[in-house]
């Protein structure tokens, strides 16, 4: 295990995550009257991705997708949503307004451990060992337990274009990722 590899992971799931992008959501749920737990929401989403970690492979054995194919379909979704962080476009559309509870869902479910968390965390297990990729979903669960936690505090902290510099910046990085995913795995 490479400390190189585990920061890799860590920055690719939390550029993915985007807990810094998805402020501006949860703000605005709160201030909605969403009643949003931050224990709640960090153990759903962390559950979500351990449990497609280990049982990924063979939910898709299930439908004889091969994990590379995989990895290809999760770099274009990270590819795109990379440009929808970079561009402000949107194209993938959820209604946040769907839960009265707002933990599970929409934070955990589909904002946190969504389908690109989710595809990245199985197209990261062709290049990275599953003790990496561990280690940087848990150092993640840290990061968005902390900003659920501190949500009011960054609410008065940060202006609206500090986080939409952020988005952007690991909006660029993501489709740097999504593009070398889509090379390393073409060929497999």
């Amino acid at each position: 295990m490479a400390i190189s590899a585990v920061l890799s992971v860590t920055m690719i799931l939390f550029s993915v995550i985007d807990i810094i992008g998805s402020l501006p959501i949860i703000l605005d749920l709160k201030k909605r009257g969403v009643n949003i737990h931050a224990s709640t929401a960090t153990i759903t989403a962390g559950i979500l991705m351990v449990a497609f970690l280990f049982f990924g492979v063979a939910i898709l054995g299930l439908f004889h997708v091969e994990v590379s194919s995989f990895a290809l379909a999760g770099s274009l979704i990270i590819f795109f949503i990379g440009l929808e962080m970079v561009l402000g476009i949107h194209f993938f559309k959820s209604d946040p307004s769907e839960s009265a509870s707002g933990s599970i869902v929409p934070i955990a479910f589909p904002l946190l451990a969504g389908a690109g968390t989710l595809t990245t965390i199985l197209s990261l297990r062709s290049s990275f060992d599953t003790m990496e990729i561990m280690i940087g979903i848990i150092a993640n669960l840290v990061i968005i337990f902390t900003v659920l936690k501190s949500t009011p505090w960054l609410a008065k902290k940060l202006p609206k274009t500090a986080t939409d510099a952020l988005r952007k910046i690991f909006g660029i990085l993501l489709l740097a990722i999504a593009i070398q995913m889509f090379r390393t795995n073409i060929g497999a």
